[in-house]
C-alpha cells in the first residue's frame, strides 16, 4: 500500500486563480497525494482580495498569505510545512515571481527540514542519512573541493583522540575500496616504502583514510563514492557498511568525513561545516551554499589570507554565515605546512595541492619554522604530468621530499624521489585561527563533541 504524502502548494497571483485550481486538482486526483495547504508567494496585488479565508473557500483548501506582498515569504512557508507535517513542497510559481536564485533559497530552505522541493521539471529530494549509529558522532562536510576537508578531520581527530574519546574516522573518497578498509593508524606504521606496496597492489594509497591514518594516529575505515549532486548526495557509496563497521570497533566517537561538496550518508548528532573563502562568493550565498551551511553548528572558514581572498571577503562570509546560521560558531583560519619528521638544514622540495599563488607564504613559514632550505616548490600534486615535470627539476638539488598525501603524492612524488634516493616525509596541514578574536579551534572542537555525546545520550 503506497503512503500518502502531504503536500503544500506554492502559488502566485500573476496566475488566473481558475487555472492554478485546476493545477491542483490534478495531484488531488492521485490517491497518494494529498493537498493540506497552499501559500500565495507573490503576485497578490492582482488578487480582488487578500482576505485567506474567502480564498480557502474559493479554492477548496487552507490558503496563506505572507505579510509583504513584495517579499517571498520563506519563513511562513517552513512554518507551513512544520505546522501540516508537510512531505513534499510543489512550486507552481513562475517568472516574474520567482528566479532561480528565490527558487534556491526557498529549495535550501525545504531541503534543510527534510522535505521534498519539487516543480514542473525539478525534484529535489532530502538528502540521504541513514540512522544506524551506535555511539555519538559528527560529519565534517564542505562547500566544496579542495579546502582543506581532510586536513580539518586529522586536526580534530588528534584533539578528540589526545581528549581521550577514542575516535574512529570514516571516510568516504572517488578513489576509496570497493570494499570499507580498515586502516590501525593507531598501531601499523605507515611508510613511503609501506605506502608504495600499496600503490603497487592497486591501492589508492593517496586516499583520504591513508592520509587520516597517518596524520591522525587513529583508527580510520576507508570507503567509496561516485557522483555528487547539487544538494551533497551521491549516486554510489559503500559508507553506510563502514558505518555498520564502525559501530562494531572498540572505539567510542566517530567522525564521518565529506568527499568535495558531497556529505556523508549518515545521521550524526552534530556537525562540522567547512567554508572555502576563496571560493566564488556565488557558490557560497547562492544555490546549497546555504542548504550546507543551515547544517553546520562549528563553521571553519578556510584560506582566509590574500592572495586567494582578501579580508573583505571573509567579512563578508561571516556575516552572511551569522545571518543564516545564529547559532552557529565560526572560525577564520590559514593552513600552514607541518612535516611529520624533522627536516632541519635539509634541502627540500615541497609538493602540495596549495595553489602557486600563496607559494611564497609557504615557503617562507616553513624555512622559519623548521629550519629548512627549500629548493623547489610544486602546486600540481593534482596533475600527473605537470608534477613528474616539476619534480625532475630539483631532484639533483633536494635532499627531502616534502610531500602532502593527496593525489599523486605515493604513485609519482613518493616514487620518483625514492628512486632518486631522496628521503620522503609526509606533510600535514594545521588549520590556524586568523587571529585571536576567534574562539580557541581545538577547544571548539572537544565542546561540539561533548554535546554531540550529550545529544546521543538524550
Amino acid at each position: 500500500m503506497t503512503n500518502t504524502e502531504k503536500m503544500i502548494c506554492l502559488v502566485d497571483g500573476e496566475h488566473y486563480l481558475p487555472v492554478t485550481k485546476a493545477a491542483i486538482n490534478v495531484f488531488e486526483d492521485m490517491n497518494h497525494i494529498e493537498v493540506v495547504a497552499i501559500v500565495f508567494i507573490g503576485g497578490t496585488e492582482k488578487l480582488r482580495t487578500d482576505d485567506p479565508d474567502s480564498y480557502s473557500k474559493m479554492m477548496g483548501w487552507p490558503v496563506h498569505f505572507g505579510e509583504d506582498e513584495n517579499e517571498i515569504p520563506y519563513d511562513l512557508i517552513v512554518e507551513m510545512i512544520k505546522k501540516y507535517d508537510a512531505d513534499v513542497v510543489m512550486d507552481l510559481s513562475d517568472e516574474p515571481v520567482l528566479d532561480y536564485t528565490k527558487r534556491f533559497k526557498i529549495a535550501s530552505k525545504v531541503l534543510s527540514l527534510s522535505v521534498s522541493y519539487k516543480g514542473p521539471d525539478f525534484n529535489f529530494q532530502p538528502l540521504t542519512q541513514y540512522d544506524l549509529l551506535e555511539k555519538p558522532s559528527i560529519k565534517i562536510l564542505g562547500t566544496g573541493k579542495r579546502i582543506g576537508k581532510t586536513a580539518v578531520s586529522a586536526f580534530a581527530a588528534r584533539e578528540i583522540h589526545k581528549n581521550n574519546y577514542n575516535p574512529c574516522v570514516i571516510a568516504m573518497g572517488r578513489g576509496g575500496p570497493e570494499f570499507p578498509e580498515i586502516v590501525h593508524g593507531d598501531e601499523m606504521e605507515i611508510t613511503p616504502e609501506f605506502l608504495m606496496e600499496q600503490s603497487n597492489r592497486g591501492v589508492h594509497a593517496a586516499s583520504d583514510h591513508w592520509e587520516d591514518a597517518l596524520m591522525s594516529r587513529v583508527l580510520t575505515i576507508g570507503c567509496r563514492r561516485c557522483g555528487g549532486g547539487m544538494a551533497g548526495d551521491v549516486f554510489l557509496t559503500n559508507m553506510e557498511e563502514g558505518a555498520k563497521i564502525a559501530n562494531k570497533q572498540d572505539s567510542e566517537f566517530l567522525i564521518f568525513e565529506g568527499s568535495g561538496a558531497a556529505i556523508p550518508p549518515i545521521k550524526t548528532n552534530r556537525n562540522i561545516v567547512l567554508i572555502g573563502a576563496n571560493q566564488p562568493l556565488i557558490n557560497i550565498e547562492n544555490f546549497f551554499g546555504p542548504f550546507r551551511i543551515f547544517l553546520g553548528d562549528l563553521i571553519i572558514l578556510t584560506m582566509c589570507e590574500e592572495p586567494m581572498t582578501s579580508k573583505e571577503k571573509v567579512k563578508k562570509i561571516e556575516d552572511f554565515v551569522k545571518e543564516i546560521n545564529p547559532e552557529a560558531t565560526i572560525i577564520s583560519t590559514v593552513f600552514r605546512p607541518k612535516p611529520l619528521e624533522d627536516i632541519k638544514d635539509k634541502n627540500v622540495i615541497f609538493a602540495t595541492t596549495a595553489p602557486n599563488t600563496i607559494k611564497d607564504v609557504l615557503i617562507e613559514y616553513l624555512e622559519k619554522e623548521y629550519g629548512c632550505k627549500v629548493v623547489g616548490m610544486t602546486s600540481h600534486l593534482s596533475n600527473r604530468p605537470l608534477l613528474k615535470k616539476d619534480i625532475n627539476k630539483y631532484l639533483d638539488k633536494a635532499d627531502i621530499m616534502l610531500t602532502e598525501l593527496k593525489a599523486a603524492a605515493v604513485d609519482v612524488a613518493t616514487k620518483d624521489s625514492i628512486e632518486a634516493g631522496l628521503k620522503v616525509v609526509y606533510c600535514d596541514n594545521i588549520p590556524i585561527a586568523i587571529n585571536k578574536t576567534y574562539p580557541d579551534l581545538s577547544k571548539s572542537i572537544i565542546n561540539l563533541v561533548d554535546l554531540a555525546i550529550e545529544d546521543f545520550n538524550n
